[in-house]
């Protein structure tokens, strides 16, 4: 390695040959005071040749957390998301869901997670300049049947929900056709699943989004409360296989989880990730919770909101955790035709 690239003291450089470092790689890995010792140089010197080194091998400049948080970074962050299908739902996302990594949806029962995945798995068929990716999905479920009949009136509702889309793009696909369903009844066969099967699916191009609905059903229901390390075990073997997917073919992969009530008292040992005061908490712990990358919280909210003369029960979609979005919510609300996401003032008490 050219060492004069450097704008260091030649006496530095001399010191870094004589001690056989080779590369810029090596001089990172290796601590000030072995520096020290190795190359006999000051402590002074070592920093001079730590910060040059760093500098050279930095691709972009550092940029701090609250420019993260109000999006003044956009070279961190992916180009392209798969989008929600409502510019209020992909505002709070920033765009999307990112292409890499687990997205979980946490709720309670009936709080509307299986509609935003049926969704998602309509909005993925669309090209990319309509905030799809141009390809199918795999639909994993482990509880309840495949809910076909909604899917299919989702399909014939996208006109409604999607008025950004020309009619001609609609009616040209095929939308059933690139949803491929599976169904696993234990953890072998969710594991032959998505080692074996979906590996398939998304190396032939046919699907770029993978649903799992639910993660937390087999885990829970297989595992006994003293046998929190097989689980665990079984969990970073699944999560491991999934991330690895995800990224090989910059598929989403979006992972529905149960809720599990939180136990009255004070309990400092239990992690609340920041949903303070909430009477519920995503299920599987912090083992599942340290594989996800982005975690949102689906719940309900009292009152009732209009649109076109039709009421509905709003749903307020919280983002609790992810490494390029704030903490935020916005209200939304499951209609005929799909989740769309409401303003704050069209919130009606009952």
């Amino acid at each position: 390695m050219e060492w004069e690239q450097f704008e260091l003291n030649p006496r530095i450089i001399a010191a870094v040959k004589k001690a056989n470092f080779r590369s810029s790689k090596e001089i990172l890995c290796v601590s000030g005071p072995d520096l020290q010792r190795l190359t006999r140089l000051s402590k002074t010197d070592v920093l001079r040749l730590h910060c040059a080194v760093a500098a050279a091998v930095r691709k972009t400049s550092p940029v701090t957390a609250l420019q993260l948080i109000r999006g003044e970074c956009p070279v961190l962050e992916p180009g392209h998301r798969l989008s929600l299908a409502c510019p209020v739902l992909d505002g709070l996302m920033r765009g999307g869901l990112p292409l890499r990594g687990i997205t979980e949806l946490a709720g309670e029962s009936a709080a509307g997670k299986t509609q935003f995945c049926l969704q998602l798995c309509l909005s993925v068929q669309y090209p990319e300049e309509n905030g799809g990716l141009n390809s199918g999905a795999v639909y994993i479920c482990t509880e309840d049947s495949f809910p076909i009949k909604r899917l299919r009136q989702l399909i014939t509702q996208q006109s409604r929900l999607r008025p950004d889309l020309p009619p001609a793009l609609i009616h040209s696909r095929r939308l059933t056709d690139s949803v491929y369903i599976e169904h696993a009844s234990d953890l072998e066969a969710l594991q032959a699943c998505v080692s074996q099967r979906v590996p398939v699916l998304l190396k032939r191009g046919l699907v770029r989004l993978v649903v799992v609905d639910s993660v937390a059903a087999l885990f829970r229901s297989e595992f006994q409360a003293d046998e929190a390390v097989q689980r665990s075990r079984h969990l970073l073997a699944f999560s491991s296989t999934l991330h690895r997917l995800s990224h090989a073919y910059g598929a989403p992969v979006v992972c529905v989880n149960q809720v599990t009530d939180v136990m009255d008292g004070p309990n400092p040992g239990r992690c609340d990730y920041g949903l303070v005061g909430s009477k519920v908490l995503p299920a599987l712990g912090i083992a599942w919770a340290n594989q996800v990358m982005v975690r949102l919280m689906l719940t309900r909210v009292a009152g009732q909101v209009k649109s076109d003369c039709r009421s509905c029960a709003p749903r307020k979609l919280e983002v609790v955790f992810a490494p390029h979005l704030p903490r935020a919510s916005c209200l939304c609300g499951v209609w005929e035709e799909g989740v769309r996401g409401i303003p704050d003032d069209a919130l009606h008490d009952e």
